[in-house]
């Protein structure tokens, strides 16, 4: 299984169908669940998945429309029967703050979990860890709406053969890597010397939302793109009425941002066939598309080998 990879848990908008449950995302980064915009059925979903409650360090809705909540009560109330050890950080809509405070008690049980509400009143960083730090940008709906992006800092990567030649081995590397110099084979030897740039990975989700700076800012450079695409090309006027996205414009999305895996998800249930919003996105997007299905796994990308700060596209 990979350390990064995106598990999905239901991709319908408005209503649940058959064959797709409402919204619901786990992120897993290294050591790090991010759960995004647990809807309705969201606890069974994550059951079906193999996810577990303790898997679950964060929270992150993007609006309180109910297809992106409604499995707060059930989530949380989990959690608390699962006796999570580690506190979980809720980040959603500041203006939404009444909605949430509804939903996390919106029935009788034993509150054992530590859930932190940290309401979210503007563009910019809401949290920093080992994971990197994680942003939230306003998007254009009917209600607050906030997307969110995970951006780990550009580091560098080892080369074993070069600290090899300098003789460089065990708690000498760490040394190396804290301090940036060593002297070792009697002469100092520079971090730049035994690596080269990694560059730090990107995770956007954008949710519903019509075409607004905030898409384009979460979307920058991602290597996992997350967007709703709730309706097809044909539909654009319906979309931008209703504060969405079509296929096409979640393929320009992520062409001009230099994404380098789209998933494409929040399908409108008046459509039949999930392939036509794959084939409209990629009339704008020539790279990798999945037309998320509940219940599968995408992979975060393996790291883009292109020098640090470097894209291959802009708006």
């Amino acid at each position: 299984m990979s350390s990064r990879e995106l598990v999905v848990l239901g991709t319908g908008s408005q209503t649940p169908t058959r064959r797709r449950n409402h919204n619901g995302y786990l992120l897993r980064w290294d050591g790090a669940g991010l759960l995004f915009d647990p809807g309705e059925g969201t606890q069974r979903q994550m059951i079906m998945a193999g996810v577990a409650a303790t898997d679950v360090d964060r929270i992150l809705i993007s609006h309180f429309h109910g297809d992106h909540c409604l499995g707060v009560p059930g989530v949380i109330q989990r959690m608390s029967l699962d006796r999570v050890p580690h506190p979980v950080f809720a980040h959603f809509p500041a203006e939404g703050a009444e909605y949430f405070a509804r939903l996390r008690h919106a029935s009788s049980y034993h509150e054992t979990a530590t859930v932190i509400a940290q309401p979210v009143g503007g563009d910019g960083v809401i949290a920093e860890g080992r994971f990197g730090r994680i942003e939230a940008h306003a998007l254009d709906h009917q209600l607050p709406t906030y997307g969110y992006r995970l951006v780990e800092p550009d580091g560098r990567r080892m080369l074993p053969e070069r600290l090899r030649e300098h003789g460089i081995a065990g708690p000498r590397v760490s040394e190396l890597q804290r301090e940036k110099s060593i002297r070792a084979g009697g002469r100092t030897v520079t971090l730049e010397e035994v690596s080269v740039p990694r560059i730090g990975q990107r995770f956007a989700f954008v949710m519903d939302t019509r075409l607004c700076e905030g898409v384009f800012t979460l979307a920058d450079r991602a290597d996992l793109l997350v967007i709703e695409s709730t309706f097809l090309d044909e539909d654009a006027r319906l979309a931008h009425d209703f504060g969405h996205l079509t296929a096409g414009e979640a393929g320009r999305v992520a062409r001009e941002c230099g994404v380098r895996r789209l998933v494409l998800t929040h399908f409108s249930q008046r459509y039949s066939d999930p392939a036509a919003f794959g084939a409209q996105a990629a009339r704008q997007f020539p790279g990798e598309i999945v037309v998320a299905e509940d219940l599968t796994r995408v992979p975060v990308p393996p790291r883009s080998h292109a020098p640090a700060g470097e894209t291959t596209a802009g708006r």
